[in-house]
């Protein structure tokens, strides 16, 4: 953690929502005219797209079928805590990005499915670095990231939920069948259980979209549960300091289901994150601008 170059990081597994999460934060560096800069967890990936079909034949040969990007062995996370570390204490860091796709193709000048140069990431003067990806909150034995994140988000939709919305996103924009992401999510389960899941319990605020509708089989639904056919339990690690009354006044239809979650419509997760993020925002902000 560091007060002079603070961070935010958001966790959550492929398919989980966390580019809409983002989105929102965007809005509010852009209203409150916060200098962010971003990191990609996509970016410290070990492999380009060529390199990880490579690398899970090869691992197979040998016996481990469950080799996936959830799993340290497919990732640079020793990088990426190194990344986050120098930022904190400097101000300064370096990234770079991965081309998922012919529209990102066009924009980076690279093939899709490889990456861009490393390169510094930002002069100095940001107000914060923003992290998004698989593993903004890991700790494991060699690796701990989730200690320079000055505030961590975890978005943790119901597993059915998840599957859905990576099997949709999969099939209409990369073009995969519903069988071969089938057979991503199986092999990416031990890892999923071991390195994704235990982040949710060091993270600050929990984001879970719950759906209204069955989603019991999931590789055979035809639609994503919508916002209205949802509701989102919000899960704060210290409710100390949380305005719950003001944040129920504010949300219509939102109420407490303990002492630290409240839960709300699907449709009001935007103004709901707009009113419990900016004030941890700012705060984050005007420390760091009173240090100068």
């Amino acid at each position: 953690m560091s007060a002079k170059h603070p961070i935010i990081s958001v966790t959550g597994s492929s398919g989980a929502g966390t580019t809409s999460i983002r989105r929102t934060f965007e809005q509010i560096f852009r209203r409150e005219a916060v200098e962010a800069v971003y990191i990609e967890g996509d970016a410290f990936h070990r492999h380009d797209r060529e390199g990880m079909r490579a690398a899970m034949l090869c691992e197979a040969e040998a016996g481990n079928v469950d080799f996936s990007h959830f799993g340290p062995s497919a990732n640079l996370l020793e990088k990426l805590e190194t990344a986050l570390r120098d930022y904190a204490m400097t101000g300064i860091t370096e990234s770079r990005h991965y081309v998922h796709d012919l529209t990102e193709a066009e924009l980076y000048n690279a093939p899709p499915g490889t990456f861009t140069p490393w390169q510094p990431l930002t002069p100095l003067g940001s107000d914060l670095l923003f992290y998004e990806g698989l593993h903004g909150a890991v700790v494991t034995e060699s690796v701990n990231t989730a200690q320079y994140a000055d505030l961590k988000i975890g978005v943790t939709p119901v597993i059915n939920l998840e599957w859905i919305q990576k099997i949709h996103r999969d099939r209409s924009t990369r073009g995969y069948s519903t069988e071969a992401v089938t057979d991503t999510i199986l092999r990416r389960m031990p890892d999923y259980v071991r390195y994704i899941c235990p982040q949710f319990t060091e993270t600050d605020i929990n984001f879970q979209r719950v759906p209204m509708v069955d989603t019991s089989n999931p590789f055979a639904a035809r639609w994503i549960p919508t916002a209205d056919e949802s509701m989102v339990i919000i899960r704060f690690a210290n409710p100390h300091g949380i305005d719950f009354r003001y944040l129920l006044a504010m949300v219509h239809d939102s109420f407490m289901s303990r002492a630290n979650s409240i839960v709300i419509p699907g449709a009001k997760l935007d103004l709901a994150m707009q009113l419990i993020l900016t004030p941890f925002i700012l705060k984050l902000v005007e420390r760091r601008r009173r240090m100068g």
